[in-house]
């Protein structure tokens, strides 16, 4: 399966999916399928967010609490979910807030090494 078929998989198969995107840790999108109008700026938050996971991954670190697998960002507008591939590449979810957030961890786990796979 494709790259683009896994995401398109992950983000169809979950309620209120808006987007899914794979994205290196400088911010810059490897590939994203967007199903919905997110009324977001998924540029800008690809960037914005690869910023912030830096800072967290450093102090995960910092305190050796272990590897940091997982990232949920909730908003007034809508839950973001991303999820390490690698030391450079996450795979990220968008949907509504009201969208079936337990379903979309799931499936960003169980495709999470075949993308990672994909992407080596």
């Amino acid at each position: 399966m494709s790259l683009r078929d896994t995401l398109t998989a992950i983000v169809e198969n979950v309620e209120g999916g808006l987007a899914a995107i794979i994205m290196a840790s400088d911010g810059i999108p490897i590939d994203e399928v967007v199903v919905a109008q997110t009324g977001l700026d998924l540029q800008l938050l690809t960037v914005e967010y690869a910023a912030l996971l830096k800072e967290i991954r450093r102090t995960v670190t910092l305190i050796k609490s272990g590897e940091m697998e997982e990232i949920t960002i909730t908003t007034s507008q809508a839950r973001v979910v991303m999820r390490v591939l690698s030391d450079e590449l996450f795979v990220v979810l968008a949907m509504t807030k009201a969208g079936n957030f337990g379903k979309g961890r799931y499936l960003l786990r169980l495709r999470s090494d075949e993308l990672a796979r994909e992407l080596s």
